[in-house]
């Protein structure tokens, strides 16, 4: 019998230990919310410069404003419809504003330093696939023109050419412009050659009980549509959806396999994680 997620648990979960944003996309998908409680959510997060920071990507804590925030505030009006021309634009030209020489978005900003972060947040020369690529497959699927944009497929196009040893976060970016960037012919031929670099590089745990800080199937093909479906059998899909459904706590919780470094972005990311799992899990027939 295929597991089904506790949609009660999970509202409890939510109300106790949730943030009002991840609160608010919930009502949205789940309980016919409307769009606006969630996009003003997003801007309460946004600086002056027009980007987004204060730990709307949980693990960078400092105010100011990072391309991290800035994918995390396009992702969450996107997937809760409550997308924003005015406060979308704003952040993209921030992005282009402080772009690196090639164009693109940087991992994180030495503003990172400002405040509490996660040990991983390194800033980085050039361009990073995570951040360039996440965020520009989210203006494509928005049909959303800038030049920012432009110059973003450029580097993504040069980057995927040549990839050979990518990690999972950058195939995120990855699989994140190759599914929406109009070029289809060309998005086909380049994930042809990027794809089955998930199993070459081992970045995929095709065992649902893998431990530690593995990447399933699901963090790269989570829905039914997603480009990177077709690699997977359906037994293992069907397998990776139990386990899912499965791994809701007995506090109604989802939580994380990466290193938790602070109890406030723990708290953030369980209730983020909360209501994304039951996103997939719905988009795949288990809700």
């Amino acid at each position: 019998m295929k597991k089904t997620p506790d949609f009660e648990a999970a509202t409890d979960f939510l109300a106790a230990r949730g943030r009002l944003l991840d609160r608010r996309v919930f009502e949205r998908l789940f309980r016919g919310g409307a769009a606006e409680p969630v996009r003003d959510a997003v801007a309460a997060y946004r600086n002056a410069d027009g980007g987004f920071g204060h730990a709307l990507e949980p693990d960078c804590r400092a105010a100011a404003s990072q391309p991290a925030a800035v994918e995390m505030a396009l992702r969450i009006m996107d997937l809760a419809g409550a997308w924003d021309e005015r406060l979308v634009r704003d952040a993209v030209d921030w992005l282009s504003a402080i772009a690196p020489a090639e164009g693109g978005a940087a991992f994180v900003l030495p503003s990172v330093s400002e405040g509490p972060h996660a040990p991983w947040w390194v800033p980085a020369e050039g361009a990073s696939l995570i951040q360039t690529g996440q965020i520009a497959g989210l203006l494509y699927a928005r049909g959303f023109a800038h030049p920012w944009l432009d110059r973003a497929a450029q580097v993504m196009w040069s980057r995927i050419g040549t990839l050979t040893e990518p990690n999972g976060y950058e195939m995120f970016g990855v699989l994140a412009f190759l599914e929406q960037v109009p070029d289809r012919d060309r998005a086909e031929g380049a994930f042809e050659r990027a794809g089955p670099l998930l199993f070459s590089c081992d970045l995929v745990a095709l065992d649902p009980e893998a431990e530690g800080e593995t990447h399933s199937p699901l963090a790269f093909a989570a829905l039914p549509g997603s480009i990177a479906r077709r690699l997977f059998d359906a037994d293992v899909i069907e397998a990776h959806l139990d386990h899912l459904a499965g791994a809701q706590a007995d506090d109604g919780g989802w939580t994380f396999n990466w290193p938790s470094w602070s109890p406030a972005a723990e708290a953030d990311w369980r209730g983020f994680l909360t209501v994304d799992a039951l996103r997939v899990l719905r988009a795949n027939g288990r809700a």
